[in-house]
């Protein structure tokens, strides 16, 4: 249903509306009625009143979505704190219809005064954010613990079902849940990939929608932040769509990365399901978009096409990889030191002489400065070429 005026401050549409949607209601056996729009609560509960189902606007949509999806603690713990602090914006409005009389959306409040419930809700939010606190402190460690391993990470972000889990899945070869569904992934799941004997670190994040409200940037800040820390972001974006969409989807994206401030991150930007399109309309897409889209590469995440040209070129980016060349004697520790040098860098050569190894290896120079150091302090040796 659409109409075309100025907002109604008792509905949000005209009460000549409100009739017929009270009969379409009634007609489709309706449970609930969404809105596009932002709905205050008055207006949700006149609606409510009305129509006798309960009225929610597009934020608390996306906030239902986002409970049925979510699998983890954290995840749990996020979507709650958004809802939380939406319903501290409006808790004296809702208390205040609460106590009238319930209706679809308004009930078990009646018992509140309004300051008991707004610190009560306050009360549950600072619960929250110390537990999520926690859960950031966590992920801090680790991410301190692959750059002291010296891997690279690699972020896939993109709009929601743009196939982001699919390509982790193609890329990783994990198994991670699929579905056709809105927001399958709500939390981070990082894995080692290899390609070309160069080890990454790839991560599935939490899918990008238009018009996110800020409420949810900032409740989901702590799974954003890996894309924030990543050395490459991989842009998904769902090729098979009309072109409109397209165009409209990755300007979502973009926008997006730009507030949770990693628009200075190398991006390369994947045109997924190109199974799913003719050659020539493909070449068209191409054309119309790689002047937004950075190092465009199109892909069948599911039918693992292009996957290789996607890493030649993620090698491309990523190329801060040194070559480092150093003899060490053999001592009581080399073995254990040889065992973490092939377990984290790309080993090229390992030459045992008599009472010495020769090592030839590559590595990002964060990581070549740690075997620099471990050769010189724990060795006396030297690096002979860098």
């Amino acid at each position: 249903m659409e109409q075309v005026r100025e907002p109604d401050a008792r509905y949000q549409i005209g009460s000549g509306k409100v009739e017929e949607l009270a009969e379409l209601v009634e007609e489709r056996d309706a449970e609930k009625i969404i809105f596009d729009n932002p709905l205050k609560p008055v207006q949700a509960y006149n609606l409510a009143k009305a129509t006798k189902v309960e009225a929610i606007d597009r934020f608390q949509l996306i906030l239902e979505i986002f409970t049925k999806r979510a699998t983890t603690t954290e995840a749990q713990m996020q979507i709650q704190l958004a809802k939380l602090r939406y319903d501290l914006a409006q808790a004296k409005e809702r208390v205040r219809l609460a106590k009238k009389a319930e209706q679809p959306g308004f009930m078990g409040l009646g018992a509140y005064e309004v300051d008991i419930y707004y610190e009560s809700v306050k009360r549950e939010v600072h619960a929250i954010r110390r537990k999520l606190k926690k859960i950031r402190g966590k992920r801090v460690l680790h991410r301190e613990r692959r750059a002291e391993l010296g891997f690279t990470s690699i972020s896939l972000a993109g709009y929601t079902k743009a196939g982001k889990s699919s390509l982790f899945n193609a890329l990783a070869e994990e198994t991670v849940p699929i579905d056709t569904a809105l927001f399958t992934t709500l939390s981070t799941t990082t894995r080692l990939v290899v390609f070309s004997k160069k080890r990454f670190l790839l991560t599935d994040t939490v899918g990008f929608i238009d018009r996110l409200p800020l409420t949810l940037i900032e409740a989901f800040h702590s799974t954003l932040e890996e894309t924030i820390y990543s050395d490459l972001i991989l842009l998904m974006v769902d090729g098979s769509e009309p072109m409109s969409m397209i165009e409209n989807k990755l300007a979502t994206c973009l926008e997006t990365i730009e507030r949770i401030g990693a628009a200075g991150i190398p991006t390369i930007t994947v045109l997924n399901k190109i199974d799913l399109i003719p050659e020539a309309e493909l070449h068209r897409k191409i054309e119309k978009i790689k002047d937004k889209a950075t190092t465009l590469i199109p892909v069948s995440a599911l039918h693992k096409t292009n996957l290789e040209q996607l890493k030649q070129e993620i090698l491309k980016v990523l190329k801060n990889y040194i070559r480092v060349s150093f003899t060490i004697p053999l001592t009581k520790g080399t073995m254990s030191f040889m065992a973490w040098l092939f377990e984290n860098a790309d080993v090229q050569t390992a030459e045992y002489g008599g009472d010495s190894v020769h090592v030839v290896f590559e590595a990002n120079p964060s990581f070549a400065g740690k075997v620099r150091s471990r050769v010189e302090k724990e060795f006396n040796g030297k690096i002979e070429k860098a």
